[in-house]
Order: C-alpha cells, then structure tokens, then sequence
C-alpha cells in the first residue's frame, strides 16, 4: 500500500490501516482505560465498605446498655377484689408505675384488654380483676 493510500485511510480512521505503532498505541489506550475503570470500580466498593463499617460502629455504639445502678423490674399479674364503689380509674391509680407507663390512660387501657373489659364503668362489687405490676424482686 502506498503512503498516499496509508494517509488517506488514516484520514478515515479505517483499523485496516494502522501501523503497527498505531494498533500498539490503541492497544495501551484501551488497556488504561480497562485500569481506570478497574481502579474507579474498586475505589466505590472501598468508599461503600468505609460507609457501611461507620454506620455498623456507630450502630454498636448506641447500644441500649445499662449502667452499673441499673436495676431491672418484673412484670407480675395479681388479682383485685373489687368492692362496693370502687372503679376501674381507683384501682389503675393506686396500682400505676409511671416508670413503665406513659399515661394512667395506657394503663387502664391494657388492664381492660387483660380483663377483656368493654365498658370501664361497668365493674359489679364482688368482681376478680387482673392487674399487672411492676416489681424489682424476681419471684
């Protein structure tokens, strides 16, 4: 082939025409691009993993551990008579532990889903109802 022909297909980017210099300087064009993106791939899991043990560590950290003082209480059932005049609202409020509770409502509301009780007004003297309790002793 003649370098006229040779310059004019090198105009026209036609691979059949390369030199052999030129096919060698593709070749290490298209190996570095391969390493870059070899070389970006492995940076992103690097930065991923990095994000991941940051927020694993910091997860661990803020755990619900107890200090040394911490004393844990047990939940106990026990039983009321209830006597004549007696509501469910007295004996929530004489049995409450606001240390476990948000409300005297809450309260109330899980001793009638205990009792499976519909109407809190509606409690007979005489009636056995079931209250849970809080206690640091272990029965």
């Amino acid at each position: 082939m003649s370098e006229a022909m040779r310059a004019a297909a090198s105009l026209y980017n036609d691979p059949r025409y390369y030199s052999r210099s030129e096919i060698r300087i593709r070749r290490n064009k298209l190996r570095r691009q391969r390493i870059v993106r070899r070389q970006i791939v492995l940076l992103s899991l690097a930065v991923a993993l990095i994000i991941f043990m940051i927020i694993f560590l910091a997860s661990s950290f803020m755990s619900d551990a107890k200090s040394d003082s911490y004393e844990p209480l047990f939940k106990y059932y026990k039983t009321v008579t209830v006597h004549a005049g007696d509501s469910l609202w007295n004996i929530a409020r004489d049995n409450y532990t606001a240390a476990r509770y948000s409300s005297i409502d809450e309260y109330m509301s899980e001793i009638c889903s205990i009792n499976a009780i519909s109407d809190i007004d509606r409690l007979n003297a005489g009636e056995a109802v079931i209250i849970p309790y809080y206690s640091a002793e272990f029965k």
